[in-house]
């Protein structure tokens, strides 16, 4: 996989050869494909964003919902002329494929990053019925009941589940790993008791936290997150040295002119920058965390490789 990786950065790596195409863009409204749900974290974010780009660009960002892996599939098919972008989340681009072997897609080769638009810290929560209030009472009791605790998630490869692997591996424990398809669906039977935890974006989650239908215990980033800013990290709260963060970013066809993409580019960065969308993005749950086409190629590759070393000693390969 190392030398797709250094292909990617090589490729966003490239400078503008066209400014005279990219002055020109757009001649047209611009279809961002979101696949997730209408209303979730990703898609109010890129709406938000939109917005802001529309008025750059004089021609409407139009947002466009449709099922993850279709859509996925859809805008690597799409022409590659900068109209058509693709918002995916870390797990579609990097630990999904490192997971599951016969996705329709590949993000090297069908893809090329062009900014990274937020990052989301998800929250470690439970359900009142197991009765622990502190990461340390999570891990005691998992440690007493090996395979007894169930943990949701949206999906093999998903962040859920990511999340909850490394918290395993770092903690000794043994859980077992309920997926469900959609980030909807885990949280409705986190909230009803059928699984017991989970870590999750803290936007699908806030409003049960607040109605003391699930209990926070810590957050997976590496610092607190504005929205429970009383809520300590997972690192803090006694497993040193855990961090996970859940990030969304804008990629384009692969084939999409370099100038474009750098054009594209900028302007999102432009766009994050503006005091009232970071507010707006916050107010989400989201964080705002700008990078550019080359520095996510970068963290794309420096991802992938951190999470292919848990994927391999996890034995979390499939072959779907």
């Amino acid at each position: 996989m190392k030398p797709i990786l250094a292909t990617l950065v090589a490729l966003a790596l490239v400078s503008p050869l066209g400014p005279a195409q990219a002055a020109e863009f757009p001649q047209r409204p611009v279809k961002v494909l979101v696949p997730f749900p209408a209303g979730g974290a990703a898609d109010a974010a890129m709406r938000v964003v939109a917005k802001k780009l529309t008025e750059y660009w004089t021609h409407q960002v139009l947002v466009e919902n449709s099922a993850g892996v279709q859509a996925i599939k859809a805008g690597a098919a799409a022409p590659a002329d900068g109209h058509h972008l693709l918002l995916a989340a870390g797990s579609q681009m990097v630990t999904g494929p490192l997971m599951r072997t016969k996705l329709p897609y590949h993000p090297q080769r069908d893809f090329v990053p062009v900014g990274r638009l937020v990052t989301n810290p998800p929250v470690l929560v439970v359900h009142p019925s197991i009765g622990v209030a502190s990461v340390r009472d999570l891990v005691a009791l998992a440690k007493r009941k090996p395979g007894d605790l169930n943990f949701s998630s949206s999906g093999i490869g998903s962040p859920n589940q990511l999340a909850m692997e490394l918290f395993q591996a770092m903690t000794g424990t043994e859980m077992v790993h309920v997926p469900y398809k959609g980030g909807a669906p885990s949280v409705v039977e986190l909230v009803g008791g059928q699984v017991q935890l989970g870590i999750n974006a803290i936007p699908s989650v806030l409003t049960h936290i607040r109605s003391n239908r699930l209990v926070p215990l810590a957050v997976a980033s590496k610092d607190r997150a504005r929205s429970l800013p009383e809520l300590p990290t997972i690192a803090e709260a006694g497993v040193p040295g855990f961090e996970y963060t859940i990030w969304y970013a804008l990629f384009a066809p692969a084939a999409t002119p370099p100038e474009i993409v750098q054009r594209i580019s900028r302007d999102l960065q432009r766009a994050l920058a503006d005091p009232e969308v970071a507010r707006q993005l916050s107010d989400q749950g989201n964080e705002p965390a700008p990078a550019s086409s080359a520095e996510l190629a970068r963290f794309m590759a420096q991802d992938s490789q951190r999470w292919a070393a848990l994927v391999r000693e996890r034995k979390l390969q499939v072959e779907e």
